[in-house]
């Protein structure tokens, strides 16, 4: 069965740098949480705030050695009051887990995108 994963983290600044290791992060903790291989990823489509430019949030999927998986990178639409400095991700995943299964994956700050995700304690 196919699933999509959806993740997102926040980014401390416009560097490629920054972007790589950001994005590298947010990927590898939503295999970690869905204990999936990088071979079951299917495709993966990115976006990013208009504040992100420097580099391409997929660069880092291609580091990762997502060699044979298709790849889309996207600038979001620049909403009012939004979440600066945001990448978004969702994975498309060979994965016989229920829909329910799935966790998405919400780092650091980005959090607040999905708080009924991230349940107080």
């Amino acid at each position: 069965m196919v699933r999509g994963i959806r993740g997102a983290i926040n980014v401390h600044a416009n560097t490629g740098e920054a972007i790589g290791g950001a994005t590298a992060r947010l990927l590898m903790a939503m295999l970690q949480a869905n204990q999936i291989d990088a071979s079951a990823v299917i495709s993966a489509f990115f976006t990013m705030t208009t504040d992100l430019d420097a580099a391409y949030p997929a660069a880092a999927a291609r580091q990762l050695g997502w060699l044979d998986v298709p790849l889309l990178d996207a600038q979001e639409i620049e909403v009012p009051g939004g979440m600066p400095r945001v990448i978004r991700v969702l994975l498309h995943v060979q994965s016989d887990r229920p829909r329910s299964g799935i966790q998405h994956v919400y780092l650091d700050e980005a959090v607040a995108l999905r708080p009924d995700l991230h349940p107080r304690t």
